[in-house]
């Protein structure tokens, strides 16, 4: 067990038919983590249903009904290793319906690989999930602009793109700079692991190097524990076991817990990480966990595992600051829309719009405004439907953020500046 290399939740972002899934299926076969004749058995098995091209990402793609349909719907968690770090590849989807998978995916990554393919360039997706990284505060970005062999490797079309996604990165604070661009052709693997004689002019870090060159994440385990459940199973002879990422915090056998909003509590008897017992659970760990007292009713997706003691935040009204993507038209108050916080999806009312802020600066441009539209930052005051956990940013940051969608899309982005607990 590679426990003794710093662990990284590693998202790959992009609009569908970028080459996402190829991506990833390339990364970890040539990381070592997929054996070859896995690969030549999707490669036989693409063969036949003409598609040859997926071989690689149907090492994502295991969900059946993905195969039939070529596109990726749920996160699938993967492992490999680089030289520096362990990583869990967190695939985030692309399509759009899946937009809502892609937010609970985001929010649990430590650094991502923006996938834009170089015949499209910057597509309505790219952007959207360009936004939804910043907002779910991943810092660390890697851009691979990928499908480099359908443009003949071209320098002139791979500065282009360059350009359009500077651009947007710009726009929301990210300092093209500092992140790496680089021409990938995940089919052939050109620049994944060593740099490619297709690309020549490009002088910049493998997709591998890049990786390694990401900073460790601080982890969080000087703050409180807080493990949202992504689901919760019964498995006979051990009883309930949720599943879900410790965000914060470190759960040892023996601790008193407690799921909230609704307020079970029992004895925490054994944690697993990759089917593997471990004696205690860190910020970044995926595991599922045994609880003493804990009937399959008390638990599920969308709580907050915390201590007893400091439990998680359950809220009757907070205050909120947003930024709305998208809106076909105009948003008041009374509008309730879906609020997807960590695992949860909760409907909630926005009881009142309180600032509208200039998005540039964060200085308030007006007090108490009637709506707000697309492109508006503003600080909201915000009542959940059912109860929900929420944590102020500054206190716990991985529990503060959010998205908001209805109809379909992503609405708006925020974070939580303060709870008024139920």
């Amino acid at each position: 067990m590679a426990a003794d290399k710093p662990h990284m939740n590693l998202a790959v972002i992009g609009h569908i038919d970028h080459g996402k899934s190829t991506f990833v299926g390339r990364l970890m076969f040539d990381a070592g983590a997929v054996a070859p004749h896995i690969i030549e058995k999707f490669r036989e098995e693409a063969k036949q249903k003409g598609k040859e091209s997926f071989a690689f990402a149907w090492v994502m793609d295991s969900l059946k009904e993905e195969r039939e349909r070529g596109i990726t719907i749920d996160i699938a968690h993967k492992r490999f290793d680089t030289d520096k770090f362990y990583f869990t590849v967190v695939d985030c989807p692309g399509h759009r319906d899946f937009v809502k998978n892609m937010i609970t995916g985001a929010s649990q990554a430590d650094a991502a690989v923006l996938v834009v393919a170089a015949p499209d360039g910057v597509m309505a997706q790219t952007k959207e999930h360009i936004f939804l990284s910043r907002t779910l505060g991943i810092n660390q970005l890697i851009v691979a602009i990928n499908k480099m062999d359908a443009v003949e490797y071209s320098e002139a079309r791979y500065k282009e793109v360059v350009e359009q996604v500077s651009g947007i990165l710009k726009m929301i604070g990210y300092k093209p700079s500092e992140i790496p661009f680089i021409p990938t052709s995940a089919f052939y693997g050109d620049n994944i692991v060593k740099l490619s004689d297709k690309t020549p002019w490009y002088k910049g870090p493998s997709i591998m190097d890049s990786l390694n060159n990401l900073k460790e994440p601080s982890k969080p385990s000087n703050l409180p524990l807080r493990v949202p459940v992504e689901d919760a199973y019964t498995i006979s002879g051990i009883g309930t076991v949720p599943v879900g990422r410790v965000e914060t915090g470190i759960m040892k056998k023996g601790d008193k817990i407690v799921f909230m909003p609704g307020g079970a509590s029992g004895e925490v008897k054994s944690i697993e990480m990759h089917h593997e017992e471990i004696p205690q659970a860190l910020p970044g760990d995926n595991i599922g966990w045994n609880v003493r007292g804990i009937g399959k009713a008390d638990v599920r997706r969308g709580d907050v595992c915390g201590p007893v003691d400091n439990p998680p935040k359950v809220a009757d009204e907070f205050v909120g600051q947003i930024v709305v993507l998208q809106h076909p038209s105009a948003i008041t108050a009374g509008y309730t829309p879906v609020f997807h916080a960590h695992t949860s999806q909760t409907a909630c009312q926005l009881i009142s719009l309180d600032k509208k802020l200039d998005p540039k600066t964060g200085q308030v441009k007006e007090e108490n405004p009637t709506f707000l539209k697309a492109g508006d930052a503003a600080i909201v005051t915000i009542k959940p439907t059912k109860p929900m956990v929420i944590e102020p940013v500054k206190e716990i940051p991985q529990l503060g953020r959010f998205a908001i969608r209805d109809m379909g899309m992503t609405i708006a982005a925020g974070m939580c500046m303060s709870v008024k607990q139920r």
